[in-house]
């Protein structure tokens, strides 16, 4: 039986576990095993680089973590190695990220995940993997937006165009 000390800590892990994933917009979890070092720290710095918290879980502790919460259902996912990705913010990071890295590396599996407090299975996950970012679907909108007033713009100069043409060709006639 762990010490009062010992216990402590592992209280204080679970509620720090806790809060981060009701924070969490997006979560990933994936059996990490058989990554090599070089490999995990890429993957690792091109998680941070996208605003996506990665660290490496214990089953136990995760399990206590989502305990009476909506997640409770991803117990059933949570043995051998388990790391977790989560984000504040953007929905497809994770999913996009890890999906690729799972694709280039056999041993790394997505076990489940969850969206919006929600879990949800693996295809959902996929097919959130195969969004664009926010930045691009944020673009794409605002391309869609500024195109019917880029036309009008060019049509508004066609005529002004036209209009000014004509008078000067009258001009030279004289």
């Amino acid at each position: 039986m762990p010490n009062a000390k010992v216990l402590e800590q592992k209280q204080q892990l679970v509620a720090e576990l806790s809060e981060k994933l009701s924070k969490a917009v997006t979560g990933v979890i994936v059996d990490y095993k058989g990554t090599t070092v070089a490999d995990d720290t890429a993957l690792r710095k091109e998680l941070r680089e996208n605003g996506v918290d990665y660290f490496v879980v214990k089953n136990t502790l995760l399990a206590r973590a989502i305990e009476g919460t909506q997640l409770e259902d991803m117990k059933s996912v949570l043995e051998g190695t388990t790391a977790i990705a989560l984000s504040n913010e953007d929905y497809t990071a994770a999913a996009r990220i890890l999906y690729k890295f799972a694709d280039e590396h056999e041993n790394f599996n997505v076990k489940t995940g969850f969206l919006d407090g929600k879990v949800v299975d693996v295809e959902t996950i996929k097919s959130l993997a195969k969004l664009p970012s926010r930045e691009i679907l944020l673009a794409t909108v605002l391309g869609a937006f500024q195109a019917p007033i880029a036309a009008f713009a060019r049509a508004v100069q066609a005529i002004v165009d036209k209009d000014g043409e004509a008078p000067a060709a009258e001009e030279a006639a004289d």
